[in-house]
């Protein structure tokens, strides 16, 4: 079973993540339902080395000692990817989430006007809540790509911050 072929289906089909488990086919969540593959279950190995194929010799090394590895990963012509990596009573397992190439705009995602302004003052702390496939990760980066065009700022992201949205 290769990771490609699963991530290139998990795109094709729409789909925002792909869920690797031994013990049970890989899962997709599609339009916020979770549904197994029609195909056989993974097992410890196949998990293994999966996850173990997309990571460098540091970030092996790190899951090794942490038991856990939040990571991404780029799949040529298919998707950038935020993994989660653990291991579980079962054996090890991973979440993959889609990384959108391109974010869409607050007016895309049907912000009220009043986001944009947080987003744009000088103090605060803006808190975005919710759960799995809810949008947190696209609003935050709406919003930090909307301060970085919009503010004159000597403070930038860069690129290798751990939740470096903007691009």
């Amino acid at each position: 079973m290769d990771i490609t072929e699963l991530l290139s289906f998990t795109k094709q089909q729409g789909a925002s993540d792909l869920h690797l488990s031994s013990g049970v086919p890989p899962t997709i969540r599609l339009q916020g339902t979770l549904r197994k593959l029609k195909m056989d279950s993974v097992t410890k190995e196949d998990v293994h080395a999966m996850i173990y194929d997309l990571m460098s010799d540091a970030q092996r090394k790190k899951f090794e000692r942490e038991l856990e590895l939040d990571f991404s990963v780029s799949i040529s012509g298919v998707a950038r990817f935020r993994v989660n990596a653990f291991r579980q009573e079962r054996g090890e397992s991973a979440a993959f989430r889609i990384i959108p190439s391109e974010s869409p705009t607050l007016s895309q995602m049907n912000m009220p006007p009043v986001i944009a302004e947080c987003a744009l003052k000088d103090k605060g702390l803006i808190l975005v809540t919710g759960p799995t496939g809810s949008g947190k990760s696209t609003t935050n980066g709406v919003n930090c790509q909307s301060w970085l065009r919009n503010t004159n700022s000597a403070l930038k992201p860069r690129p290798d911050d751990r939740d470096a949205y903007c691009r």
